[in-house]
C-alpha cells in the first residue's frame, strides 16, 4: 500500500504529543524545566513530544498539573488510550490466552453489516474449520510464546463464525489461490477445510472469490491480510501487531484496493473448480 498501515495510529499519537507540547509552551516552560518539575529526565519529555514514547496516564496528569492545565488531563488520557488501541501488539492481546482474543471480537461482528476480508495467506477466520483453526492458533501461540489454549480458542472462533448464518450480515471474502495449498494440520484437517469452503461459499450471504495464480496482468499485487467492517474500520494483521485504521482517507484506500483485488478473482463454479483441484491432489 502507498501509506504505512500504522499511519492512523501514528497520527493519533502525534496529535496527543502536539497538544502536550503546546501546553508546555503555553506555560512558558522549557523541555528541561518541565522534566525537572515532573521528576524525570528531559529526554523523556522530548520522546513524548516527538511521539516516540507514549505517555502513561500518570505522565499526562503530572504534565497537565505542571502546566496549570489539570482540566485537560482527562481528554488527553482518553485520546492517548485511543491512539494506543489503534496499534496493539499480539503478545499484549494474547497474554491471557487465545480464547479471550476470539471472544473480544464478538460485539464488533454483531454490529457489522458488511464484512470485506482479503487474505493472501490463510483461510479467513469466518470460514475456518475447527481442525484448521486449532493448528493455526497453536502455531500462533508458539510463535508469540503465550499460553496455548488452541482447543478452546478454536471452539470460540467457530462459535463466533456462526454469524455467517444469521440474518442482517453480508460477507465478501477474497483469498489468493495459494491459500488453498498452504496446509495447516494434517491432510484430513486440510481436506475438511477445503470441503467447507465449497459449502460456505454457496451460502446466500457469502461471496467467496479466489484470485487465480494464473491471473494475467494483475492490477494489484498481493497485500497484507485486512478486514473492512462496514465503511468505518479497517483491521490490518501484521506479524507482530494488529493495526486498526479509522481515518476515512485510509479506509477509502483499502476499499479501492479491495475492489481491484476483487476484479481479478473468480467466483461460483470457477472458484469451486480451483478448490476441487486441490482436494483431488490431497487424495
Amino acid at each position: 500500500m502507498p501509506n504505512s498501515p500504522s499511519s492512523s495510529a501514528q497520527a493519533a499519537r502525534k496529535n496527543v504529543a502536539r497538544q502536550l507540547r503546546d501546553l508546555r509552551k503555553d506555560a512558558c516552560l522549557t523541555v528541561v524545566e518541565l522534566a525537572t518539575r515532573c521528576g524525570w529526565h528531559h529526554a523523556k519529555t522530548s520522546r513524548i513530544e516527538n511521539a516516540r514514547t507514549p505517555p502513561s496516564p500518570t505522565d499526562i496528569r503530572l504534565w497537565c498539573r505542571t502546566c496549570n492545565a489539570v482540566d485537560r488531563a482527562p481528554d488527553l488520557i482518553a485520546a492517548s488510550r485511543h491512539a494506543e488501541s489503534l496499534y496493539t501488539e499480539w503478545r499484549r492481546r494474547t497474554r491471557a490466552g487465545l480464547r479471550q482474543l476470539q471472544d473480544s471480537y464478538v460485539q464488533l461482528y454483531r454490529s457489522t453489516g458488511l464484512f470485506r476480508v482479503y487474505s493472501p495467506t490463510l483461510v479467513p477466520g469466518l470460514l475456518q474449520t475447527e481442525g484448521y483453526a486449532r493448528a493455526l492458533l497453536s502455531a500462533n501461540a508458539r510463535l508469540l510464546d503465550v499460553p496455548d489454549d488452541a482447543d478452546q480458542a478454536a471452539a470460540a472462533r467457530l462459535e463466533r463464525s456462526q454469524i455467517i448464518h444469521e440474518p442482517g450480515h453480508r460477507f465478501v471474502l477474497l483469498i489468493e489461490e495459494s491459500v488453498l495449498y498452504y496446509q495447516l494440520g494434517d491432510s484430513d484437517a486440510m481436506a475438511a477445510q477445503l470441503g467447507y469452503l465449497l459449502t460456505a461459499g454457496a451460502l446466500p450471504a457469502v461471496s467467496l472469490g479466489v484470485v487465480p495464480m494464473a491471473a494475467r496482468e494483475r492490477v494489484l499485487w498481493p497485500q497484507e491480510v485486512f478486514h473492512v467492517y462496514d465503511d468505518t474500520l479497517v483491521s490490518v494483521e501484521l506479524l507482530s501487531a494488529q493495526v486498526n485504521i479509522t481515518q476515512p482517507s485510509e479506509i477509502a484506500l483499502y476499499l479501492k484496493a479491495f475492489e481491484e483485488l476483487r476484479s481479478m478473482a473468480v467466483y461460483g463454479q470457477a472458484a469451486r473448480a480451483l478448490i476441487v483441484k486441490v482436494i483431488d491432489a490431497l487424495n
